[in-house]
């Protein structure tokens, strides 16, 4: 699996549970074009950005725990 597939995946499950969160019913607007309405799409972008921050947050957490360990082969033994 590629690390943009990762990506997709987090984010889909991210942005669901987020959007479950902020949501009230999605109604469509017009049931024949399937648009939403104007609250209804903040709340999509919304979640969309919460989502995007919490993958964000994530990556740099990982990335502030690997400095402290050394790379392969790098490592001094001994105390």
């Amino acid at each position: 699996m590629s690390d943009q597939e990762v990506f997709i995946g987090q984010f889909t499950r991210i942005f669901h549970h987020y959007g479950e969160a902020l949501s009230t019913n999605l109604q469509p607007v017009d049931a024949s074009a399937g648009s939403l309405s104007s609250d209804d799409n903040d709340r999509l972008f919304a979640a969309a950005r919460l989502a995007i921050q919490e993958l964000e947050m994530n990556a740099s957490l990982q990335a502030d725990s690997r400095q402290y360990f050394a790379k392969p082969g790098e490592a001094e033994w001994g105390c």
